[in-house]
């Protein structure tokens, strides 16, 4: 069963049809909308500051999201996909944006919609990712624009694709919200 804990009073709060992996830790001031999904070993961590996750967020395998204590809260868009072993840390994430696997999002970024951040890249702290742009490297840097082909084709693609993972596994979750 997953690790869900209050912190100082507060509990974390979950949407219709959300799935939380067996093994998944989520404490404190965490608040997310409908058709998430957190994976295998993912944390997500409000305890210094609160994490607000819109609709249809996956947090994949091994994923962290935290905060900074009493300076940066973490707020996630809709429609978002944070990659296996990512690092999400006291930023803004906005809609419709992939972060790829092994990533880092320092504090006070804004990722604007329609992004990709690349695996492995880390995003320093008050780093502004443009629109509808793939950012990469370390420190990452803009490589490219994105065509609506590819926001649409990747990034709905894996977001939906999530949804549909977290189905099979309705028969043994326990999160509260889960259908």
């Amino acid at each position: 069963m997953a690790l869900i804990l209050s912190v100082l009073g507060k509990h974390p709060q979950f949407g219709e049809n959300c799935f939380v992996a067996p093994n998944a830790t989520i404490v404190g001031d965490v608040v997310m909308g409908e058709d998430c999904s957190v994976w295998f070993n993912a944390v997500i961590r409000g305890d210094v500051n609160s994490i607000r996750m819109g609709n249809k967020v996956n947090v994949q395998d091994g994923a962290i999201i935290h905060c900074t204590y009493q300076k940066n809260a973490t707020v996630i868009g809709n429609n978002v996909s944070i990659g296996h072993n990512a690092m999400v840390h006291g930023c803004t994430i906005q809609d419709d944006v992939l972060i790829g696997m092994g990533a880092i999002v320092m504090d006070r970024c804004i990722v604007h919609k329609n992004s990709i951040i690349a695996a492995g890249a880390v995003v320093l702290e008050d780093t502004v990712v443009e629109a509808g742009s793939i950012y990469a490297g370390v420190p990452a840097k803009k490589v490219k624009d994105i065509s609506q082909d590819l926001v649409h084709g990747e990034i709905d693609r894996i977001a939906n694709n999530y949804v549909k993972y977290a189905s099979w596994f309705s028969e043994h979750n326990d999160a509260p919200g889960a259908k």
